[in-house]
């Protein structure tokens, strides 16, 4: 495992502790955790836009002749 050095101001540090404290973890296994989370819904995410795109290859749906202008799309 790697070091990494974070600059928080105090009283946001001594917030944490506390609140660590009262679930039963550290400030360092909450940003851990929090870090694993966020990489993990990256790639997710990445997953997703992959499929989209894949899906989209496809599809056999076609745009069709109709154009439309921009003020018929704003209509109201």
């Amino acid at each position: 495992m790697a070091n990494l050095t974070l600059v928080i101001e105090d009283h946001v540090l001594k917030r944490a502790r506390v609140k660590a404290a009262e679930d039963g973890t550290s400030v360092n296994a909450v940003v851990r955790d929090h870090l694993a989370h966020w990489v993990a819904g990256a790639d997710v995410r990445a997953e997703a836009a992959r499929a989209l795109v894949a899906s989209s290859t496809r599809a056999r749906s076609r745009r069709g002749a109709r154009r439309w202008t921009r003020d018929e799309l704003h209509e109201r």
